[in-house]
C-alpha cells in the first residue's frame, strides 16, 4: 500500500506557480477573494443572477445588478430554503440564493486553465453549493466553480397559472434554468479567474448528476460545456402524464396538477397568494407536501432523454458515469422489518413489475426479513442510479461520436454516510464525495487504502477535465465503455477493470424500462389504456 501511495503521489499535477489571483473583475463589478493556503484564491459568493424574490419567484433567472466598489466574496451565500436539520438552520437560508463560488490556482487571467463546474445533489430539495469547493481538485491545475440553484417548490413547482405567464407556456424546472444561467455566466466571466471557457466540464452527484444528464440532453445548454462527469445519477426513464414515480418521469401537465394539489394543500386560492407566502412556508419542515422534481416541459427537457439520445438530439460530449456498490443502503438500510415485510415487498415488486414480478423476485429475493432489506436497497440502487447510468453510457457508446467511461466505486471502508446501518455491505450513496473532499486524502495514515483510491479518482477526474480523456501515463488504462467487454473501472484497493457489475439485474431493468417506454408512448398515442 505504501508503494501505491507513492505511485499515486508521483502523478499529482501541481498548480500554477505564482501569487494567486485574489482580485479580479466580472461583468457586474470588482471582486476580491480570500487566500486558501498559499496557492489558491477563493471567491465564496458571487451573485450570478438577480435575487429570485417577489415577482421573480417562479420566473426564469434574470441578470444580476452591478455593484459599486469592491465586493469581498469572503463568505458563502445562503442555502436555498429547505427543511432544517442540525447545522442547517433557517437563519442560514434565503430565497436570495443564486450565488456561485470559485476556487482558482491561476496567477493570471491568461492562464487559461480547464474549468470544472460542480452541481450539488440533494434530491432537488436540499443541500448547498458551499458544501465544498473541491480545493484538492483545484490544486491539480483546474478552476473549480460551484453553483447554487433553486430547490424544492421554489425551484421545481409547475402550475397552470405560471404556464400562462410564460411566453412559451412553460413552467417548472426553474432550478435547471438557474444552472443553465450560471453556465452562461461562466462562459462570459471565467477568463477573469484564469479559466478557459472552451474547456468546461460539468460534474455532479445524485441530483447534480441527474442535472448533468439533463443538461447533456437540453438544447438550452448547447455549447456551454465540453464534458460531463456523473456520480450516481441520470434521467433516462420514460415520461407520463400520470405523475412521477421511480419508474416514470412526469410531464409538465402532470407537474401542473401537482402544483394545483400543493396550492390546495396550502389552502390558497391563487398563485398570487402563494407568492405572498414566506419561503420557508413553501420549503420548510412543516409544509407536509414535497416531491417536486424536473418535468418534461418541452423547453428545458424536450422529451424522454433516452429517445433524444437514440435520435442524436443531444449535446454529444465525453462523459464519465460512476455508481457506488451499495447506493440503496442510505435509503433502505434503516428499515426495521417485521413479519409483514415479506408480503409487503412481494406486493411492491408486483406493483412495479406486473407480469415480470416473478422474474424480479428471483433477482431481488425477499424470502426473509433480512433479504427484504438487502433487496430493497439493491432495487433502489439499480432503479434509481445503476440502470440510468448504464443507459447513459450505453446510449453514448452506441449513438455518440464522443466516448463514455464507466466506473464502479466499491472500496471497503469503515467510513460511510450510512455507517449507522447494520445492513451496509458496500459504498453507500454519496460516499463518493468523501473521495473528492479530502476526508481520506487529508488522513492517509489513518485511511491509507481509501486515500490511495481517492488519489487515483481525483487524477482521473482532472485528466478528463484537461483532455476529455481520463488516461495519463502512470494510471491504469481506462478504455471507453463497451457493455459487452471488460471496460468498467472499479475503484477498490486501487483501480482495475471489471465486467459490468450486477449485470443480470441491470439487463432485466433495461428490458423492463423498454416495455414501460413503449407503454407510455402508446398511451400518449391513444393505442393503450
Amino acid at each position: 500500500m505504501k508503494k501505491l501511495l507513492l505511485f499515486c503521489c508521483l502523478f499529482v499535477t501541481t498548480a500554477v506557480q505564482g501569487q494567486p489571483l485574489l482580485k479580479t473583475h466580472v461583468e457586474t463589478g470588482d471582486l476580491e477573494g480570500v487566500l486558501d493556503g498559499n496557492d489558491l484564491a477563493v471567491y465564496k459568493a458571487i451573485p450570478y443572477a438577480a435575487p429570485p424574490v417577489g415577482d421573480l419567484r417562479w420566473k426564469e433567472p434574470q441578470p444580476a445588478k452591478a455593484w459599486e466598489g469592491v465586493l469581498k466574496a469572503e463568505n458563502f451565500g445562503p442555502l436555498p430554503p429547505q427543511p432544517t436539520r442540525p447545522g442547517r438552520t433557517a437563519d442560514m437560508m434565503s430565497e436570495d440564493c443564486l450565488y456561485l463560488g470559485i476556487a482558482t490556482p491561476a496567477s493570471s487571467v491568461n492562464d487559461n486553465l480547464p474549468v470544472m463546474v460542480w452541481i450539488h445533489g440533494g434530491g432537488f430539495q436540499t443541500e448547498h453549493y458551499g458544501g465544498d469547493l473541491w480545493t484538492s481538485l483545484a490544486r491539480r491545475g483546474v478552476v473549480i466553480v460551484s453553483i447554487e440553484y433553486r430547490t424544492g417548490a421554489l425551484g421545481f413547482m409547475a402550475h397552470p397559472e405560471l404556464a400562462k405567464e410564460s411566453k412559451g407556456g412553460h413552467t417548472g424546472n426553474y432550478g435547471l434554468l438557474d444552472q443553465i444561467f450560471a453556465l452562461k455566466w461562466v462562459q462570459r466571466n471565467i477568463h477573469n479567474f484564469g479559466g478557459d471557457p472552451s474547456k468546461v466540464t460539468i460534474f455532479g452527484e445524485s441530483a447534480g448528476a441527474i442535472s448533468c444528464s439533463i443538461l447533456c440532453g437540453s438544447p438550452l445548454a448547447k455549447g456551454l460545456f465540453r464534458a460531463a462527469i456523473s456520480q450516481s445519477g441520470g434521467s433516462f426513464a420514460p415520461w407520463s402524464d400520470s405523475g412521477r414515480t421511480l419508474v416514470v418521469n412526469a410531464s409538465q401537465k402532470a407537474s401542473e396538477q401537482q402544483g394545483l394539489a400543493f396550492q390546495k394543500h396550502l389552502k390558497k386560492k391563487s398563485l398570487k397568494q402563494m407568492r405572498k407566502m414566506g419561503a420557508m412556508e413553501l420549503c420548510g419542515n412543516d409544509v407536509g407536501f414535497g416531491g417536486f422534481w424536473p418535468c418534461v416541459d418541452g423547453y428545458v427537457i424536450t422529451d424522454d432523454l433516452y429517445r433524444n439520445y437514440e435520435r442524436g438530439d443531444y449535446n454529444d460530449v465525453p462523459v464519465i458515469v460512476m455508481t457506488n456498490s451499495d447506493e440503496g443502503v442510505l435509503f433502505t438500510g434503516y428499515m426495521q422489518p417485521d413479519a409483514s415485510a415479506i408480503e409487503s415487498f412481494k406486493k411492491q415488486l408486483q406493483g412495479y413489475f406486473g407480469d415480470l414480478a416473478d422474474e424480479a423476485q428471483k433477482l431481488y429475493p425477499g424470502g426473509t426479513e433480512q433479504e427484504v432489506v438487502y433487496s430493497s436497497g439493491d432495487l433502489f440502487r439499480d432503479m434509481g442510479f445503476a440502470w440510468p447510468s448504464f443507459a447513459w453510457a450505453s446510449l453514448q457508446n452506441k449513438n455518440g461520436r464522443q466516448p463514455a467511461y464507466a466506473a464502479f466505486l466499491a472500496q471497503p471502508s469503515e467510513v460511510s454516510l450510512a455507517s449507522g446501518s447494520k445492513y451496509r455491505r458496500g459504498v453507500s450513496h454519496a460516499d463518493d464525495i468523501l473521495y473528492l473532499n479530502g476526508t481520506f486524502l487529508n488522513q492517509p495514515e489513518k485511511y491509507p487504502t481509501e486515500a490511495a483510491v481517492a488519489e487515483i479518482i481525483q487524477q482521473y477526474w482532472v485528466n478528463f477535465a484537461k483532455t476529455c480523456n481520463p488516461n495519463c501515463k502512470g494510471l491504469p488504462f481506462w478504455p471507453a465503455f463497451d457493455p459487452d467487454k471488460t471496460t468498467t473501472m472499479q475503484f477498490s484497493n486501487g483501480a482495475s477493470l471489471i465486467d459490468r457489475p450486477n449485470r443480470e439485474q441491470i439487463d432485466f431493468l433495461d428490458r423492463f424500462f423498454k416495455l414501460q417506454r413503449e407503454k407510455t408512448e402508446g398511451m400518449r398515442k391513444g393505442n393503450l389504456r
